[in-house]
């Protein structure tokens, strides 16, 4: 071998010795939020790895086999702050956020027209049948659910419960005047004069509504 061919040589080994000390993947680590301890991550083509077994037991997992599949088992979150609500911009800790407050209003609106008209039924002797109780019902189980979708903090949570006591209180209210008017039993036109759940209805009613207006949850009892 000549002595060109033989530093050609030596020069080729050196730059593929080059290439690969170059391609060695870069090591860093891996630390996962809530839990002691770190991973190495190693980095190679762009993209980053660290050994699954590593990781489960990071995070207090398990890990199984079932034919060609990995399955990691993770342990269900804790309780966590909830976040801000996007919609009303403060924290979940202070008031009610924005779709809730709008749902819950007409929520209440529907409540209280059902309980206007089973008033003026009742003064007017006219009969309170199942099929309007439970039509009013449906309507107003239809609303409560679009309130449920709108529960974001603290607050929604709380009001959402009171607001399905009225709700339940109202229901039995009606049923027991279509109760009535099934057997024939005779309901005076001032039936309602002195009803405690009535009054409890409206109680609950004026306690949720200045809620509303204060943006602000307070339990008075009215409710429940």
């Amino acid at each position: 071998m000549s002595r060109r061919t033989f530093f050609v040589s030596i020069f080729l080994s050196c730059l593929s010795v080059f290439a690969v000390v170059h391609a060695a993947p870069q090591i860093r680590t891996l630390v996962l939020t809530g839990h002691p301890g770190e991973l190495p991550v190693v980095e190679m083509g762009g993209h980053s790895y660290v050994e699954i077994e590593a990781l489960t037991r990071l995070a207090n997992g398990s890990l199984s086999f079932s034919g060609t599949q990995i399955v990691v088992t993770l342990p269900s979150p804790g309780p966590s702050t909830t976040a801000k609500n996007p919609e009303a911009g403060d924290s979940a800790t202070l008031g009610f956020s924005k779709n809730f407050l709008q749902a819950a209003i007409e929520e209440m609106a529907v409540i209280r027209e059902w309980r206007s008209t089973l008033v003026h039924a009742v003064r007017q002797e006219m009969p309170v049948t199942e099929a309007w109780v439970a039509s009013s019902y449906a309507e107003a189980q239809k609303d409560l659910r679009l309130v449920s979708l709108a529960v974001v903090t603290e607050a929604d949570r709380n009001a959402f419960q009171l607001l399905t006591n009225e709700l339940s209180n109202m229901k039995k209210l009606s049923d027991r005047f279509a109760e009535a008017n099934k057997s024939r039993t005779y309901v005076g036109t001032d039936a309602l004069e002195n009803d405690p759940l009535d009054k409890r209805i409206l109680n609950c009613a004026h306690s949720l509504a200045a809620m509303a207006a204060n943006n602000q949850f307070i339990d008075d009892g009215s409710c429940h």
